[in-house]
């Protein structure tokens, strides 16, 4: 396991300490859970767009997919594809 150590405010650090007593877990314990809890779902995320590009791989591939969202400088997916398509007819 790799150490990370934090520097929490005296506000959040009661915070935690409280929650952590209510619910009779340490505070190390109540601190990963919470990473986690934020960090889970923006891996699964990625990980789910990787796929979708993997399995769309005969349209285009990882590298042009990302260096369109490059060139998009943050604009949503959505944005960038009706760029691509133009204009209605």
């Amino acid at each position: 396991m790799t150490t990370l150590t934090l520097q929490p405010s005296p506000e959040q650090y009661e915070r935690l300490r409280a929650e952590a007593k209510r619910l009779g877990k340490p505070e190390e314990e109540l601190a990963r859970d919470w990473l986690a809890e934020r960090i889970t779902p923006l891996m699964s995320e990625r990980g789910r767009a990787t796929e979708v590009l993997r399995a769309a791989r005969s349209k285009a591939t990882l590298e042009e997919a990302q260096a369109t969202l490059d060139r998009a400088r943050g604009k949503p997916l959505s944005e960038v594809i009706l760029e691509m398509r133009g204009p209605k007819e």
